[in-house]
């Protein structure tokens, strides 16, 4: 009597095996990656209002401190954003001479003029924000402890829109919170953006870090590790 069905659909229930955990595979992989905040927060970028605010120009050729805007950083959880008042005390007419012959640089800058002279706020949009069941990110004991503005927003010195450039996920904070001797600077260079990101480089391709280590050590405590410290 013929077989009912040949030899050869005796592999299939293996083929249909391996593909199923394939795509399984495909599927959770895609989605760890592609519905992660390292997939979509990364390089996030916003529109800001008017001209926006040129980091690379105040912070990098200018050489403002960041403290000189985000005043509030070492004393407050929350990196504050310049009043009106703040931005209109640079760029009030004829305040900055050179500047000042140059229509372009007028045309940029009138909504700081405009917002000040009808007191309304300038409505900057966020960059970066942890999210909702995390509690606020304490600035003030990252930054007195010796994480400097560099190891979270980047390079700020260099950008003329600031984009985000970590992924503020859980996994990255925890990085961080092992092995913190990685990362810390001495406090009186913390918003020395360039000289950090300099440094930090050398620091990794010499071998054993004692000065991490000797920075932790000053700290007295190491950074907690258990949900309940930064979760609701």
């Amino acid at each position: 009597m013929s077989l009912l069905f040949p030899k050869w659909m005796n592999v299939l229930p293996t083929v249909f095996a391996v593909g199923g955990l394939l795509g399984a595979t495909t599927v959770v992989g895609g989605f760890w990656y592609y519905a992660t905040p390292k997939f979509f927060k990364v390089g996030y970028m916003p529109t800001q209002p008017g001209s926006g605010f040129n980091h690379q120009l105040h912070a990098g050729k200018l050489g403002m401190d960041c403290r000189y805007c985000h005043t509030k950083v070492e004393e407050s959880p929350e990196a504050n954003i310049p009043s009106v008042a703040t931005c209109f005390g640079c760029h009030a007419e004829n305040k900055l001479a050179k500047f000042t012959e140059s229509e372009t640089h007028k045309t940029k800058t009138n909504f700081i003029r405009e917002a000040y002279a009808t007191d309304t706020s300038i409505e900057w949009r966020r960059v970066h924000k942890v999210a909702d069941y995390v509690r606020n990110f304490p600035h003030h004991i990252h930054v007195n402890a010796g994480i400097s503005c560099y190891s979270c927003h980047g390079q700020i010195t260099a950008m003329p829109v600031v984009f985000q450039v970590q992924p503020l996920s859980m996994s990255w904070c925890l990085e961080c919170h092992r092995a913190p001797e990685e990362h810390l600077v001495p406090r009186d260079k913390v918003t020395q953006l360039v000289w950090v990101e300099q440094h930090l480089k050398e620091r990794q391709s010499g071998g054993a870090n004692t000065e991490g280590q000797r920075l932790l050590q000053a700290l007295g405590a190491e950074p907690p590790q258990n949900c309940g410290a930064c979760h609701y």
